[in-house]
């Protein structure tokens, strides 16, 4: 088959390689129909990740379609349309059972795209496929169904739950890239009082409108007026800039919530100095994709609108190209870029 391969720093190519196969009873085969590049690809690619060994082919979130399943695999038959979630999950160990899925013991985790081959390819073996995957109902168009692998749940879990966002809510979501717009979007659900985006990208900005934010600016006048007022009682960090954490210090209340959710590809400093009277909860999170049936169900009754995140389309064969697009998203006007099969 052929697959999108890592080759080290800066260094990737599509290329041919060997057609995957049941290697664990617990294994699926799934033709991707539809693929992703999502900012960690990006953070792998600049070599923040050391543990992506050169070989591996990129990616972690898909659609598609069953070719063959290994003996213990009970719920998936081959022509099973399913959602392959970014992270895999045995469904036994304690933190599978405490739905913390990430953070599997059983050999899950994030692993695809990872410690091994991803999906950015024409076939990719799935671990786990009974607990890892979920079925795609044939309403929901593929470009909306592959936000359901990462984007919408790190959104909502990472972002949306871990900082407690609820009604009356000041929220400010810093960085307007897929996962900050899917932040938008989602914590409208819980009825805050507003949702403030902020960006240095002017189309970012505008997305972020239309996402419905009820502002949308450069970091200034906005985040100065949150830090000498009232301030923020949510502030989720979705840039994975050290800058990006400071400005959510600036703006969080006393006694608010800091959400991480932006993949930090360097140090940031934790300013205690200024942050420990404040009473603040800072929290960090690796997504475990426990609320995907959830958000499904939003998704069918017409309650999150997030068709408009996928902004560019390529096929399969073009990764490299698309990759280039979303690396300048900022210029690029890419906000999540989709792999077809053609």
């Amino acid at each position: 088959m052929r697959a999108l391969v890592y080759h080290g720093p800066r260094r990737i190519s599509w290329d041919t390689v060997t057609d995957p196969v049941i290697e664990d009873p617990a294994d699926a085969v799934v033709r991707v129909d539809t693929t992703t590049v999502c900012g960690t690809d990006l953070h792998i690619l600049r070599g923040d990740l050391p543990e992506v060994k050169p070989g591996t082919v990129l990616g972690h979130e898909a659609v598609g379609e069953v070719v063959d399943i290994g003996s213990d695999v009970h719920h998936l038959r081959p022509g099973n349309r399913v959602i392959v979630s970014s992270v895999s999950a045995c469904g036994h160990c304690r933190p599978c059972h405490e739905q913390l899925l990430g953070q599997c013991r059983g050999g899950g985790g994030w692993i695809l795209g990872n410690l091994i081959d991803g999906t950015q390819a024409e076939f990719v073996r799935v671990p786990f496929a009974d607990h890892s995957t979920h079925r795609h109902p044939p309403a929901l168009p593929d470009d909306v169904a592959v936000l359901l692998a990462e984007v919408l749940p790190t959104a909502y879990e990472v972002g949306v739950r871990n900082g407690q966002v609820g009604p009356g809510d000041t929220v400010v979501v810093v960085g307007a890239g897929p996962v900050g717009l899917a932040t938008v979007a989602i914590a409208r659900l819980c009825q805050p009082r507003r949702v403030i985006a902020v960006d240095l990208s002017a189309a970012r900005l505008e997305a972020a409108v239309r996402m419905g934010a009820d502002a949308a600016e450069v970091p200034g006048t906005m985040i100065a007026e949150l830090s000498v007022g009232p301030g923020a009682d949510v502030v989720v960090e979705a840039s994975g800039e050290p800058e990006g954490f400071v400005l959510c210090t600036r703006a969080v209340r006393t006694g608010g919530h800091i959400a991480v959710v932006g993949t930090p590809g360097k140090a940031a400093t934790l300013h205690l100095e200024s942050l420990w009277r404040k009473n603040v909860t800072v929290s960090t999170g690796q997504v475990d994709t426990s609320s995907t049936p959830w958000l499904l169900e939003v998704l069918k009754f017409g309650r999150l609108p997030v068709a408009p995140l996928v902004t560019h389309t390529f096929g399969l064969e073009r990764a490299a190209e698309a990759y280039e697009v979303f690396s300048h998203g900022a210029t690029s006007g890419a906000l999540k870029v989709a792999l077809r099969r053609e």
